[in-house]
């Protein structure tokens, strides 16, 4: 049966307001989940509300749970002069940067609806970053032992065209994907890159030589979003 997915598309909003409306719905979820099983309605109980969110961030840098803070490579007076802010967030992965131009995407699903998987469901989402990269004509790839959708990957010139970094409890996700579609890719010179030192980062932009509409981009990605997780959007 298809599953319904509530979807907003929250434009360009500070980082810490997207993170406190994902944390709202991701401990509805929870609750009712919770509430659920004390009362062991699981089958006849309401379930929860599966989302998924798009949105735009002005210039920031996040580091997850398991980054270390030398990676980011300027103090408070280099991200002043960025305009830029920096979180320590409660995601995984290591340090990224969110900005303008970049299609960043916020799943905020009930695994247990889905696949209580974790190692499946990054998987999925990469895949749906690599079939939207092939709708364009360019070769998303996995690289093994890494999160993310890259170009090249096992070549001297390997590149990272989207970051993931989720944070599940009880199966219930939030956070999620970063992909750089006409971002300004000089932010990332002010980190390590998901720590990662040896590595470059590109853009849909960099790879075509020709900015795209995000809105277009952002359709092809729920169209594919859609198939591969089985799910109906109601706006």
């Amino acid at each position: 049966m298809t599953k319904k997915v509530l979807f907003k598309n929250l434009g360009q909003i500070d980082f810490k307001d997207a993170w406190d409306f994902q944390e709202s719905l991701f401990k509805k979820a929870i609750d009712l989940k919770m509430y659920n099983r004390k009362h062991e309605s699981d089958s006849a109980g309401q379930l929860p509300e599966n989302h998924f969110l798009f949105c735009e961030h002005p210039h920031v840098y996040t580091l997850g749970k398991s980054g270390s803070a030398d990676n980011l490579l300027i103090d408070d007076e280099g991200l002043k002069q960025k305009k830029a802010t920096y979180y320590k967030i409660n995601r995984g992965g290591d340090i990224t940067y969110h900005g303008p131009g970049q299609i960043v995407g916020y799943p905020i699903l009930d695994l247990d609806q889905f696949f209580t998987d974790i190692h499946r469901y990054l998987r999925t989402l990469e895949e749906v970053i690599i079939k939207t990269m092939a709708d364009y004509g360019l070769k998303g790839d996995r690289y093994p032992g890494y999160t993310g959708v890259w170009l090249d990957p096992e070549s001297d010139k390997a590149r990272k065209i989207c970051a993931l970094g989720v944070r599940t409890s009880r199966w219930v996700t939030m956070h999620g994907f970063a992909f750089n579609v006409n971002t300004d890719l000089n932010y990332f010179n002010n980190i390590v890159p998901c720590g990662i030192d040896d590595k470059d980062v590109t853009s849909m932009e960099r790879e075509l030589g020709e900015k795209l509409p995000v809105q277009e981009v952002q359709h092809k990605i729920k169209k594919h979003f859609s198939n591969l997780f089985e799910v109906e959007f109601v706006e």
